[in-house]
């Protein structure tokens, strides 16, 4: 047991010894250290602009309805879609073919196209 009694004396001696040397340095540092972070962080927000709420720009055009009617389809596929469906996109214009309807559509042999909204089958 006196073994590790001394052990810890003498990591105690050495550890108050390292205090009184350097500690006064390294609390003096630290105080440094802390108050050049603080003082960076507060430039940096005094530098950031203030955030202002202003109202956003309505568009003031109306916008048509594409001309070939309400609804379109591949002259080659089997399913129609709105003008906007991401599906709609994707037909050339020289292979569209517009209905007025949806009965139209479906008249001529078309189903609605399942991942366009608002054309669910049903």
């Amino acid at each position: 047991m006196g073994n590790i009694h001394e052990w810890g004396q003498k990591i105690k001696v050495v550890a108050e010894d390292w205090v009184a040397d350097w500690g006064l340095i390294a609390i003096v540092f630290l105080v440094a250290l802390a108050s050049f972070g603080l003082g960076r962080l507060s430039a940096m927000e005094e530098a950031r602009p203030p955030v202002s709420i202003v109202q956003a720009p309505t568009d003031t055009k109306e916008r048509a309805m594409d001309p070939g009617g309400l609804l379109v389809a591949a002259r080659t596929g089997s399913v129609y879609y709105y003008p906007w469906c991401t599906g709609a996109s994707k037909i050339l214009t020289q292979n569209q073919k517009w209905f007025q309807s949806e009965a139209a559509a479906k008249k001529a042999g078309y189903a609605p196209a399942k991942n366009c909204k608002g054309l669910a089958p049903r």
